[in-house]
């Protein structure tokens, strides 16, 4: 097997970040045991990935997503740790499952998030389960898409027999959700009593990452204790507006009068922390994905002013769906650069279940540090977290990539623990 190379990245050392990272390195003994009990009795997510955002002053998730559609991107080498860890996760959730059916996005266009689906039904099958591909929008007949001169899936029609999601004479254990349902949850998954994971009401069309980022908070207010820091070093502050239409300009009192009052608490802490950098929030849809509908700004005031096409790209979201809701969000600024272009990049971390597999770095050679980097021109270097995130060591550098990623790994946790919370607020309900 190749190896794959770690990007080399330019990452300036500035006091506040040394301070955080080498905290949680000196402390992991203390992370892994509270991680191990904050976990415990917790809803299991098989699949997830998180956005993070490093600045050096600060480092936080920007987005935790329960569908990611990136696993083409990890790097070769975190395989064998993935498909471990499915063993492992899929036994906990359901220890005599066999037959996997994975229902998948209804886009058939999109060439890379078909590579993404056959990479992760490879390792399901390599760790020895049965899988099939259904389909939402096959109506009779299968579905074929080459991935590539040597791949191809098999989309298969789904119906529903006896309160089940059956493709053909497949009848699965479980099914795996790959589709984000930012249309809502079709009927034949209302009407079926099979276990689906994630939980189809975490779906995007009811759930909001102001929920989210509300667990995440809390959760970090007790975290911070264990490596006594401010949580706001890890922490994105954030505020969140309902009612809004941006065409129409209905709420946008509410929206530049909640962006203003989180700007003056970010310069509070950039005054308390002599961070001298300028402040930027980040405006974007309450729900979904795929960066669409996510605007930057500078101050309180661009709000005010906003032209035509800055309204029509905040109008609408994945598969035209009208943003009527939105979260202002803390801009985090990002000094890591891959290459000798020195792009500005941003990491991604993929988990199975608690377990950090892989990721990538999104990297963007037009975007500033500020700016959103999951836009078109983006592209991906594959990182193999499974040789450096798990065993950091405090005899080297704080900015070496060993321990570097074993900080990004309990960031990445630390957000997936805040969606457990959210399922268990589903399961509760």
């Amino acid at each position: 097997m190749e190896h794959q190379q770690v990007p080399h990245l330019r990452t300036a050392g500035i006091a506040p970040l040394s301070l955080l990272e080498k905290r949680i390195i000196d402390a992991q003994v203390k992370i892994e045991t509270w991680f191990r009990q904050a976990f415990q009795d917790k809803p299991t997510l098989i699949t997830s990935s998180v956005d993070i955002r490093n600045a050096g002053f600060k480092i936080a998730p920007v987005d935790t997503n329960l569908f990611p559609a990136g696993f083409n991107n990890l790097s070769v080498d975190s395989y064998p740790l993935a498909i471990q860890a499915l063993q492992f996760t899929i036994e906990k959730f359901h220890q005599k499952c066999q037959k996997i059916l994975i229902i998948p996005e209804n886009h058939t266009r999109n060439p890379h998030y078909f590579e993404s689906l056959s990479v992760l039904s490879n390792l399901l099958m390599k760790a020895g389960f049965e899988i099939q591909i259904g389909s939402l929008i096959a109506e009779k007949s299968p579905i074929t898409i080459q991935v590539s001169a040597q791949d191809q899936l098999t989309l298969m029609p789904v119906t529903l027999d006896q309160d089940k999601i059956i493709a053909e004479n497949f009848r699965a254990c479980m099914v795996l959700l790959n589709n984000d349902l930012s249309d809502g949850i079709p009927d034949i998954i209302m009407q079926s009593k099979q276990l689906i994971t994630p939980p189809p009401q975490l779906g995007w069309k009811h759930r909001l990452k102001s929920m989210h980022f509300e667990f995440y908070k809390q959760i970090t207010e007790e975290f911070s204790k264990v490596i006594d820091v401010d949580p706001w070093y890890i922490t994105p502050e954030f505020e969140d507006c309902g009612e809004i239409n941006f065409v129409d300009k209905i709420g946008e009192e509410c929206l530049i009068e909640k962006t203003e009052r989180l700007f003056q608490n970010i310069r509070k802490k950039y005054k308390e922390y002599n961070i001298e950098r300028n402040p930027f929030v980040v405006i974007k849809a309450n729900q979904g994905t795929y960066g669409m509908a996510v605007m930057m700004v500078q101050s309180s005031e661009e709000l005010k002013n906003l032209n035509r096409k800055q309204r029509q790209k905040m109008a609408k979201s994945k598969g035209g769906q009208a943003v009527n809701h939105v979260i202002i969000q803390e801009g985090v600024h990002t000094i890591e650069t891959v290459g000798e272009q020195h792009s500005v990049a941003e990491p991604v971390v993929y988990m199975i279940g608690n377990h950090v597999v892989g990721g990538f770095y999104r990297v963007h050679m037009n975007k500033g540090p500020e700016e959103n980097l999951n836009a078109p021109g983006m592209h991906f270097e594959p990182l193999a977290f499974d040789e450096c995130c798990n065993n950091p060591d405090n005899r080297m550098s704080t900015h070496a990539s060993q321990n570097k990623f074993y900080v990004y790994s309990v960031i990445a946790r630390l957000a997936l623990l805040a969606t457990c919370y959210e399922a268990e607020s589903i399961r509760n309900q």
